[in-house]
């Protein structure tokens, strides 16, 4: 302890250090700094401390919790402007119960003396809601650049499909505000990029145990004689097929989805079939 306090003392004073700003578990060295550079006869820096940063269920942060590092955002597909915008809110704020700022405007305001008196909680649900946000307000061409390079070192055909940049482009745009990182699209829209699906047994089960081959061939022939496939004649196409076999389109809706992406959810069925 000794030799950290007057390593820190030292190490500041030849850097030139004027403000240290630390968390608040360094209270109790700064008296005893103090005296230090007192005793050699240095100036004496501004101190300030600032609450540390807490897991969402009390404590200090673990990697489960958010304590990692930036790389490994980059890696999950957090945007570095929702980043640095969610560091910000810890432990300051704006005002006006604001959530979103830039940090270009943030530094017009900063201000240390509103820096938070009590701890913050590191919350990766309110991160993924600001990731979000900056996703749905970014243009698509932006989100395709990022996208791309992860898209080819997951897929291993992902070079092919980014070849077609038009098609990819409005495929990420289907999906830009349903995704809270970018690592999302890689999930959610896999099966555009793999060769083979598996529909697990329980979807099989739960979906496809009754035999619609018959209903998926006779869809399938009216796509095949579209003039102009759109997803709005797709659709159609697909309204007036339930229609004759008088069924609920629910009937053809949910099973059709899970054989083409293996999933329950996602963007609107023609435009999955369109894509």
């Amino acid at each position: 302890m000794p030799a950290y306090n007057f390593a820190c003392v030292v190490d500041d004073a030849t850097m030139r250090i004027t403000h240290v700003i630390r968390g608040d578990d360094h209270i109790s060295n700064t008296p005893k700094q103090v005296l230090l550079y007192q005793a050699l006869g240095l100036d004496i820096p501004i101190f300030a401390h600032l609450p540390l940063i807490l897991a969402k269920g009390g404590g200090r942060l673990s990697k489960r919790s958010g304590a990692t590092a930036v790389s490994e955002y980059r890696q999950l597909g957090f945007l570095p402007q929702a980043l640095v915008n969610y560091l910000l809110l810890l432990g300051w704020s704006p005002g006006n119960d604001r959530e979103i700022i830039d940090i270009q405007e943030a530094a017009k305001i900063f201000d240390i003396r509103d820096a938070n008196k009590t701890a913050a909680v590191f919350d990766m649900d309110k991160l993924n809601w600001i990731n979000n946000y900056y996703i749905k307000t970014s243009p698509t061409n932006k989100l395709t650049d990022l996208l791309t390079p992860m898209i080819e070192e997951k897929f291993p055909g992902g070079r092919n499909y980014c070849s077609d940049r038009q098609w990819l482009e409005n495929l990420i745009k289907l999906y830009q505000g349903r995704i809270n990182t970018l690592s999302d699209f890689l999930d959610w829209a896999d099966f555009f990029f793999l060769d083979e699906i598996v529909v697990g047994q329980d979807l099989v089960e739960k979906f496809l145990s009754q035999d619609l081959s018959k209903e998926f061939s006779m869809f399938i022939e009216r796509l095949e004689r579209l003039e102009s496939f759109t997803v709005a004649s797709i659709e159609e196409a697909f309204r007036n097929l339930v229609k004759e076999l008088n069924i609920h389109s629910r009937q053809l809706i949910h099973p059709s989805r899970v054989a083409l992406t293996v999933k329950t959810i996602g963007p609107g069925l023609f435009d999955v079939i369109y894509f």
